[in-house]
């Protein structure tokens, strides 16, 4: 039981954020109305993508100090859960911004960062897959990955606040919790990234057994 509490408590944090950010009482603010229940799934999937990317760093300056296939292991899996989730914060920010903006997508220098970074972290999926020698490929990655996060923090927390734009938080605009973010928001907001998180570690965690699992196979074959 010890072993499977935080994933008892992932699901426990995850239903609650779908039933209470579907049916509490939010602002009524001008526009954004009941839209404004996105921020439950949008913005807290963002804060989880981020953790993670902070994982997978951390896992690959381990694997550049120690090589091994282990911290490797943990650094794809924890980059292919950020990824995901990046895709997904994405998209329901596209439908966010349909009903608030009138418009998927909006030429916003927010909106084109998170797109380029997101970018950046499929050429790190296309390197990976494009080199052979499994050691190579771990060390050359690891190496990407740290660049690419540091890159991929100006790039949509600094410099959308450096220019004109309709996101909150940026361009001038005040973000949400300078207005807005209630006591009411706040008992769904915070609940929401520690179970997106715990979601996306364990999604993780399952494929890096896998990746291990098929890794000793191909071992074993090899010997025979």
């Amino acid at each position: 039981m010890k072993a499977y509490w935080w994933k008892i408590l992932a699901i426990l944090l995850l239903a609650y954020t779908i039933i209470a950010g579907l049916l509490i009482d939010v602002p009524r603010l001008p526009i954004l109305n009941e839209t404004i229940r996105g921020l439950f799934f949008h913005v807290t999937m963002w804060f989880a993508m981020l953790i993670m990317l902070v994982v997978a760093v951390i896992y690959g300056v381990r694997h550049l100090r120690t090589g091994s296939l282990a911290d490797d292991d943990m650094a794809v899996e924890f980059t292919n859960g950020a990824i995901l989730f990046g895709v997904i914060g994405i998209t329901t920010g596209m439908v966010w911004a349909k009903f608030t903006w009138g418009d998927f997508w909006t030429n916003d220098p927010k909106l084109n960062a998170s797109a380029i970074g997101l970018l950046m972290y499929f050429a790190y999926l296309v390197l990976r897959n494009s080199l052979t020698d499994v050691y190579q490929r771990a060390k050359i990655s690891a190496v990407y990955s740290i660049f690419a996060f540091a890159v991929f923090i100006p790039l949509i927390f600094i410099l959308p606040r450096l220019t004109d734009s309709l996101h909150p938080g940026n361009g001038g605009n005040p973000g949400f919790n300078a207005y807005d973010m209630d006591s009411s928001l706040r008992t769904v907001f915070y609940p929401a990234i520690i179970g997106w998180t715990l979601l996306g570690t364990w999604i993780s965690t399952v494929r890096v057994r896998l990746r291990r699992l098929e890794r000793n196979l191909e071992d074993k074959l090899i010997n025979q």
